[in-house]
């Protein structure tokens, strides 16, 4: 008896990846890294007793991870114009921090100059490639 296969499926169609701007994709990784730092700002907090008499020392490992979080959360929603603005208030979140920990104001205001450089670099380079895609013929110089 001759045996019948079942018929080859058509393999799927690959899914096209949603196209990031340069803003996004800069913010995310400046985001990504600092949520990390953040975290160990929190544990810095609670190590060093930073917290003002009545509060437990324990809700600077909770802020550290709270903020930490929101890091990454607001990483992923920076298509958004609300998620730019998002991760502009986290950085001022992070310059207060320097009152209960002065070095956290020297990771604010590294950050916060990445912060800066990402979002408004990558949105003069987004403009740019969008400027470039409509018109095909570059200017003199670009």
């Amino acid at each position: 008896m001759a045996r019948v296969s079942a018929p080859e499926k058509a393999p799927k169609p690959r899914r096209l990846r949603r196209a990031r701007g340069a803003a996004e994709s800069l913010g995310s990784i400046v985001l990504g890294f600092e949520s990390v730092v953040v975290f160990l700002g929190g544990l810095a907090i609670f190590g060093l007793k930073a917290l003002p008499a009545g509060i437990d020392q324990w809700w600077g490992v909770v802020a550290g991870a709270v903020m930490a979080l929101l890091m990454i959360a607001a990483s992923g929603v920076l298509r958004h114009r609300w998620g730019i603005v998002l991760g502009w208030i986290l950085q001022v979140i992070v310059g207060l921090g320097a009152f209960l920990v002065p070095a956290l104001g020297l990771v604010a205001l590294i950050f916060g100059g990445m912060w800066a450089y990402a979002t408004i670099k990558g949105a003069s380079l987004d403009a740019r490639n969008a400027r470039l895609a409509h018109d095909p013929r570059p200017a003199n110089g670009d």
